[in-house]
């Protein structure tokens, strides 16, 4: 006898989702879906407040400044970030850096904390910040709700109870995050226009921050470039197929939605899509037909170059040699 798991999987591989482009007007096409998923999110849950910005300090490190500040994002929600501005550039493009399951943004600054972050650091490229900085961009760590110092600790990230409690109220985890980075973006603008490009603000996350990232491109328009890592799957290949971590879920957007009309809502941003040829929760099969689907789109709009699938010759982790030099070609050359 089938479990009831192993009959919903059953069904989950019969799923057609019923508002994905299949030509027509897509200007129209992609406001009517922006309008669904942003309701599948609960982003009509959110009101904008002052963001009471505050500067905690600022100091000189190793090739930049270092900016640690906080914004509200939502009434009585605060939000820890660090800038990381390079020496020797004016006025340098943001890459926005979303953490993983992980112990905090503290592994995007490359600042092991607690056991196991030197591996996790060192074997899968997750020192966001570090790189960026390197390659000639502004940097900010973003404390993830339910990572970090916004509900983790040493043992890592607790999303479970505040993921189930949201959906009590019609919210979601992952819009509660693409509001975090939403409000940061406004933040950006209002404090740092002097200090940064923001017609250039990128966004990038590997796992959990892959997956921030793809809906945030989804719907934040103000982002340029989106380099989601080893996030992007068929839902009924990945978090439809096994164990996830409850912050991935939405309610009924495999009904509408797969992640290839995720990636079609953010055309015509650059779109970087890395993906490991091993990673075992985001299949490869799956990542290559949701990108495949995705390319269709920029391709039948005339844009084809401004999307890269990058297979990482690995695992779940970031390959920053491959994908890097992806976004220095869109945005420099």
């Amino acid at each position: 006898m089938k479990s009831a798991y192993e009959h919903n999987k059953k069904l989950m591989q019969e799923v057609i989702p019923s508002m994905s482009y299949n030509g027509g007007d897509f200007q129209e096409w992609k406001v009517a879906a922006r309008e669904k998923l942003s309701l599948l999110l609960g982003m009509d849950k959110f009101k904008r407040v002052p963001s009471e910005f505050n500067v905690e300090y600022k100091k000189k490190i190793e090739g930049a400044t270092e900016i640690r500040f906080t914004y509200q994002s939502e009434l009585g929600y605060r939000v820890p970030c660090h800038l990381l501005l390079p020496d020797g550039v004016k006025k340098p493009p943001l890459m926005i850096c979303l953490q993983g399951h992980s112990k905090g943004m503290h592994i995007s600054l490359g600042r092991p904390k607690f056991e196991g972050d030197e591996k996790s650091i060192s074997e899968g490229d997750r020192d966001f910040c570090v790189r960026a900085i390197k390659e000639g961009f502004a940097a900010i760590s973003l404390e993830q709700r339910n990572f970090g110092e916004c509900g983790g600790n040493e043992n890592g990230p607790r999303c479970y109870d505040s993921a189930m409690t949201a959906l009590l109220m019609g919210r979601t985890t992952i819009g509660e995050r693409v509001w975090d980075v939403s409000r940061l973006i406004d933040v950006v603008i209002d404090e740092f226009a002097n200090e940064i490009d923001t017609k250039n603000i990128c966004c990038m996350g590997n796992s959990g921050g892959g997956t921030a990232t793809v809906y945030a491109a989804a719907l934040e328009d103000r982002i340029t470039l989106a380099m989601p890592s080893c996030s992007m799957c068929t839902f009924k290949d990945s978090i439809g197929a096994m164990t996830h971590c409850a912050c991935n879920y939405v309610p009924k957007i495999s009904e509408y939605f797969d992640m290839n009309d995720l990636m079609a809502m953010a055309y015509p941003k650059y779109f970087i899509q890395v993906s490991g040829i091993e990673d075992s929760i985001f299949p490869l099969f799956g990542a290559e037909l949701v990108f495949e689907k995705g390319k269709q789109i920029y391709e039948t709009l005339g844009n084809a170059h401004r999307c890269t699938l990058v297979k990482g010759k690995g695992g779940h982790r970031f390959y920053a040699d491959d994908a890097w030099p992806i976004v220095r070609k869109y945005l420099f050359d």
